[in-house]
């Protein structure tokens, strides 16, 4: 396949609309849900990671995600992105320039460790989050990119991710649920959201943004790419209409922060599956991704007891994981030509899936244990008791997000 420019010139702006899911999407979503005296703190955990894990992804993240045609990681082929031209053809997409092949998925890899960020906020120390950037991205996510889109072991196996269900929503959740639990608990773990406006701000970009982390995750402009946004677009609204519509009957009041979250949960779940299936699926994956992911909020949080401060494990690790388990359920032929076990396909697909959802789950959740300990003995991971009290912002950083007028 010759360079096609049409697709370029789609993914270019799947690229830019990817980049705009964290900076700034995904800081105003998390930081208008944290406490006033930690907004800026959340802001800058979010960007700083994006930006930290955008330069390693230079240095060696490619060339470790997708070099080489090792099993379980690839080689140093690309390092520093040397002996690449930027006339070149990707070599995972021959129909892209090479260089933006490899800017699109660095928004993937900057993004997904970002995400965590909203587990650990107003009580984790700058300087440990930053060392975590950098080895949990180096020895969790390249590997599983390597392993589902670099053709490692679960390639091979024939374990299906469009977009990140499993490489970019199951390894941040779990990775956040894991460094909560050894955080611990906030002192004030009471949600006091510092702006719901920024909330929906947040929730709509995150929302626009999804159309190029879902549509481009095509690697051209094609159907597929059309189907994969419309449907993802379907289970976004789905998802915040049933979450307000749960809360509404237990709660006996439909929230704004419950409708905003439904809308992430059905990003999250459609994710894995929205280049397979169709616009049925998309709703169903919606409804379920939103049904499971409250429960996953509103009970298993509570029943555990663990600080997961804006529910990144509910909603993002729980919502891939149950949306790569769809895909092989719902997935229909004429989408992408993977045939679902409701369309004819047979249980092998979905044994496939599971074994892609474990094999992800446990390498994430002991590796994330690992760095989290060294990183524990190396500079401590929690702030002490008093800059906790004052908040982060005026403490770590020296600044207040709003100033009041004299």
């Amino acid at each position: 396949m010759q360079i096609n420019p049409a697709d370029n010139v789609f993914i270019l702006i799947s690229t830019a609309f990817v980049l705009l899911m964290s900076m700034p999407a995904l800081a105003i979503f998390y930081g208008g849900l944290t406490k006033v005296k930690s907004i800026l703190n959340t802001i800058m955990m979010v960007g700083v990671a994006f930006s930290v894990v955008s330069f390693i992804w230079l240095a060696y993240g490619y060339s470790l995600s997708f070099s080489g045609d090792g099993a379980f990681i690839g080689n140093l082929k690309y390092l520093f992105l040397s002996g690449i031209n930027p006339s070149d053809p990707a070599p995972a997409a021959d129909n892209l320039y090479h260089y933006l092949f490899i800017f699109f998925q660095m928004t993937f890899a900057a993004i997904t460790v970002a995400l965590m960020a909203g587990a650990f906020v107003e009580r984790m120390k700058f300087s440990a989050w930053l060392i975590i950037t950098v080895l949990w991205a180096t020895f969790v996510y390249f590997p599983v990119a390597h392993w589902i889109w670099g053709g490692g072991w679960l390639a091979n196996l024939g374990t299906l991710d469009f977009a990140g269900g499993l490489v970019v929503h199951e390894t941040s959740g779990l990775g956040a649920l894991v460094g909560a639990i050894m955080l611990g608990k906030r002192k004030e773990a009471v949600m006091l959201p510092s702006s719901l406006p920024l909330v929906a701000i947040g929730t709509g970009l995150l929302w626009f943004g999804w159309f190029g982390f879902n549509g481009g995750s095509a690697l051209g402009m094609s159907a597929q790419a059309v189907s994969a946004a419309f449907v993802t677009s379907i289970a976004a609204f789905i998802g915040g209409f049933v979450w307000m519509a749960l809360e509404w009957i237990k709660f006996k009041k439909p929230t704004s922060l419950g409708f905003f979250t439904g809308i992430i949960a059905g990003l999250a779940t459609i994710t894995p599956a929205s280049g397979f299936v169709d616009v049925g699926a998309g709703m169903i994956i919606g409804f379920l991704g939103a049904v499971v992911c409250f429960w996953a909020v509103v009970y298993v949080k509570n029943r555990f007891k663990y600080d997961d401060s804006l529910d990144v494990f509910g909603v993002h690790g729980v919502g891939g994981m149950v949306g790569a388990l769809l895909l092989a359920l719902l997935a229909k032929p004429e989408v992408a030509e993977v045939k679902g076990l409701f369309f004819g396909g047979s249980f092998t697909g979905l044994w496939h899936q599971i074994v892609g959802i474990l094999a992800v789950g446990a390498y994430t959740i002991v590796l994330s244990f690992i760095i989290f300990k060294i990183v524990d003995k190396l500079v401590g991971l929690r702030v002490d008791k008093e800059t906790e009290s004052e908040g982060l912002d005026e403490a770590v950083h020296g600044e207040k997000a709003y100033q009041k007028e004299i």
